[in-house]
């Protein structure tokens, strides 16, 4: 393990940063070399106390998985909160480590950051080139600008700031808010609830016809200490001063109507689906080209079933 003796997960109770600081502490990171805060304890929005905390912890690593996330209906309802609350987020902590000398830093962006037509499997080389989906666009418009913003303080600064954008994630600290989740979250719940009310169906939104690519969040993790500790010379051989950011997907996708019977499946649910085509279905296809990831050496483990097994037995913990 690279010697980091002091590495800020900010994030860290979300469903990524959690996955990252499990990794690191499982790949020999001691506890007390990794700074986490709450966002109770600092709120990464307010540029002074993200400077004050800088400079009292003085972090010389920054996985930046911080973020305010959710599915379509939330994208659809707090666009201006998704919009601003993640340009602040990004802002105060890029410049913060800049400032107080941090030299790496990774940011964890999405896939939505790629036009809503976009060419399948989306590749790297695709940002910017076409409009984005509207049902997310202000969180997208936020992600690309936090690539941007590692891409300047690295060429103005000659900062080693990287972005990995991951294909949709599901795993252990998901939300399952019944509202505002993403779509495997949201299917567990709905069908586990199903389940125990004995209801006949469960009703799914949109035609079931878009395919999405899902990746088990301890993998995004994975691949997240993988890209930062690349030596600085093989991530600048595999990217671009102005195109640096790096794909990580599972490597393939399903259509939304497969993935409910998977997670059905994983619930036990016994009933019928159905789905409701006056809600809108979102971008056709979202399937992430990770060739130049798989090129480096990383590769996905955990696949669907799998996955879906392990979440719903973290959802079942939380379940009343």
């Amino acid at each position: 393990m690279v010697d980091t003796p002091k590495i800020f997960v900010a994030g860290h109770r979300g469903m990524v940063g959690s996955a990252i600081v499990r990794t690191l502490l499982a790949r020999g990171v001691a506890s007390d070399q990794i700074i986490t805060r709450s966002s109770t304890e600092l709120d990464l929005r307010n540029q002074a106390a993200v400077n004050a905390f800088f400079s009292q912890e003085r972090p010389n690593q920054v996985y930046l998985a911080a973020a305010k996330v959710g599915g379509i209906h939330a994208n659809n309802t707090y666009p201006a909160e998704f919009i601003y609350d993640n340009l602040m987020v990004q802002a105060n902590v890029v410049h913060a480590a800049h400032t107080h000398g941090v030299q790496k830093l990774l940011f964890l962006g999405s896939s939505c950051i790629y036009p809503r037509q976009a060419p399948q499997p989306m590749a790297e080389n695709a940002l910017l080139t076409g409009s984005l989906e509207p049902t997310n666009e202000p969180y997208a418009v936020a992600k690309i600008a936090g690539i941007k913003l590692c891409e300047s303080y690295n060429r103005q600064y000659g900062r080693d700031y990287r972005s990995v954008m991951p294909t949709n994630l599901y795993g252990p600290g998901d939300n399952y808010h019944p509202e505002n989740s993403h779509v495997i979250p949201a299917l567990i719940r709905r069908f586990h609830e199903a389940k125990v009310s004995g209801a006949k169906e469960v009703v799914i939104w949109g035609t079931g016809q878009p395919r999405r690519e899902f990746l088990y969040v301890d993998d995004m993790a994975a691949a997240s200490v993988f890209v930062m500790q690349l030596p600085t010379e093989v991530y600048q051989a595999h990217t671009l001063p102005m195109q640096s950011h790096i794909n990580v997907g599972f490597g393939s996708d399903v259509t939304i109507a497969e993935l409910a019977q998977a997670v059905c499946a994983a619930v036990g649910f016994e009933g019928a689906i159905r789905y409701d085509t006056d809600k809108p279905d979102g971008a056709p296809r979202k399937w992430m080209d990770s060739s130049r990831l798989n090129g480096l050496g990383w590769q996905a483990r955990v696949g669907l079933e799998e996955g879906l097994a392990r979440a719903y037995g973290d959802f079942e913990k939380l379940a009343p």
